[in-house]
């Protein structure tokens, strides 16, 4: 009992500073207001002569909204004492990390249906070459269909047949290639034993040695690849059916699929859209004809070179060089170093020497004559952004994202100049999404990909 009333004291202190604290914000809060109404008051006087100019004394600053003049503690607003650029900074940091969290998940749920997004992929490129054709047969007189089918067929068949044909010349010199490594491989232990470097017999045998032992304790590791190989094999197969039913449906029917895709926009953003499909469509059909017509010049003319210096296996070499110059720079280096190692291992040096200048010399006239003159400025993409995108494409999906990494990238450079052009325009039309429609406003006739519309034609 002879404590409560102390208690109590304590109490009433602590209630008459929060009543202070209370009366304190009030008047701030009346101040603000007072100011507040004072500025806006010479803004709401009739104008005329006899309106003088009323005084405004110099009302409190505020930062975004947050008055800067010190609170009831004595101290300013938090976001108030924020640097304008520090804050610019955050506004700028969590929207990137927003768009990064969904271009995280975005890429998730593409590596979980990889095979279906790849065979889609691959599907697109063959209608961007064989499309040309089913427009030429519409333009005989065949109908739709039949030149849908006579065009999938005959492309499949020539695809087909280079595979097999790869696959027979590899068969039919595999036992001459290896008896051929083999004294090459001999050529090259007795140029080591002779060579200025001392090595010696034992150091050979001893490296052969630790390579079979090598061999030998990975022997389970060796069944298990070979048996995701098989697992591998599968998949490749389902994506080629996928491919090939794609690539039909996409010939036979590909405006009006594309006019479906295009109800999926927003009705706002559907102008710039529809203008930017028949773009992207050209842009994809240059780079995949001009890549397809660089690489055959490419397999030719290294074909030959290694036929002139007796390499074996020059026709599947060069259908190598072929298959692989559809992965930008990166296709093209191994491609060449393959043929520079078989000839090497079969001929010697001096013959590898002579692949290696004959294989620069072509990759050079490619690089600067051919890829500038057949795809031209419509799909050029500086040569960083290719090895960053072929780099990122394998990481991703492996060699089929190595090869479909640059064509997207060169779509993508595409559609963004166009659509800030588009904006551009509108931009000085008026407001956005008023006034004339974009140059492909009437894209669902023309957009990509355009077999479906030109055979009606």
């Amino acid at each position: 009992m002879a404590k409560r009333p102390g208690w109590l004291g304590r109490l009433g202190s602590r209630l008459s500073r929060m009543e202070a604290r209370l009366e304190a914000r009030r008047a701030s809060v009346e101040a603000d207001t007072a100011d507040v109404e004072t500025a806006a008051a010479p803004a709401a006087a009739p104008a005329g002569p006899a309106a003088a100019p009323a005084a405004v004394p110099d009302a409190p600053a505020a930062h975004c909204g947050h008055p800067v003049h010190p609170g009831p503690d004595g101290r300013p607003h938090p976001a108030a004492v924020i640097p304008w650029g520090m804050r610019v900074a955050a506004e700028v940091s969590w929207r990137l990390l927003l768009l990064a969290g969904m271009l995280w998940v975005l890429m998730k749920v593409i590596s979980e249906v990889r095979l279906v997004v790849l065979a889609f992929a691959a599907a697109l490129l063959v209608t961007a070459l064989l499309q040309p054709f089913v427009v030429r047969l519409r333009r005989l007189g065949l109908p739709r269909g039949l030149a849908t089918s006579v065009t999938a067929v005959l492309g499949f068949v020539v695809i087909g047949l280079v595979g097999w044909f790869v696959v027979w010349q590899v068969m039919e010199n595999l036992d001459d290639l290896s008896d051929r490594v083999r004294d090459g491989i001999d050529e090259l232990k007795l140029w080591a034993l002779d060579s200025p470097f001392h090595v010696t017999e034992k150091q050979i045998n001893d490296i052969a040695k630790n390579l079979s032992e090598t061999i030998g304790t990975n022997t389970e590791q060796i069944t298990s690849a070979g048996l995701q190989g098989v697992t591998v094999l599968v998949e490749v197969l389902t994506g080629i059916l996928l491919a090939m039913f794609s690539t039909l449906f996409l010939l036979y029917d590909g405006g009006r699929i594309w006019t479906w895709a295009l109800g999926l926009v927003p009705a706002a953003a559907r102008p710039g859209v529809a203008g930017a499909g028949p773009r992207a469509w050209r842009t994809l059909t240059a780079y995949v004809r001009g890549t397809v017509l660089v690489a055959l010049i490419d397999a030719i003319f290294i074909g030959l070179g290694l036929y002139v210096l007796n390499v074996p296996m020059a026709v599947p070499l060069a259908v190598f060089i072929f298959l692989f110059a559809f992965i930008p720079l990166v296709g093209a280096v191994v491609s060449g170093a393959l043929a520079v190692v078989v000839a090497l291992v079969t001929q010697g040096p001096v013959t590898a020497l002579l692949v290696l200048a004959v294989v620069l010399a072509v990759q050079q006239i490619e690089g600067h004559v051919l890829q500038p003159f057949i795809l031209g400025r419509a799909v050029r993409v500086h040569p960083l952004a290719v090895v960053l995108s072929v780099a990122a494409g394998g990481m991703v999906a492996g060699i089929g994202g190595a090869v479909v990494a640059v064509p997207l990238v060169a779509v993508t450079n595409t559609v963004v100049g166009y659509l800030k052009a588009y904006s551009r325009e509108q931009f000085q039309h008026g407001a956005a999404g008023v006034g004339p429609g974009p140059h492909g406003s009437k894209a669902p006739e023309q957009a990509a990909p355009e077999a479906g519309s030109d055979q009606r034609a």
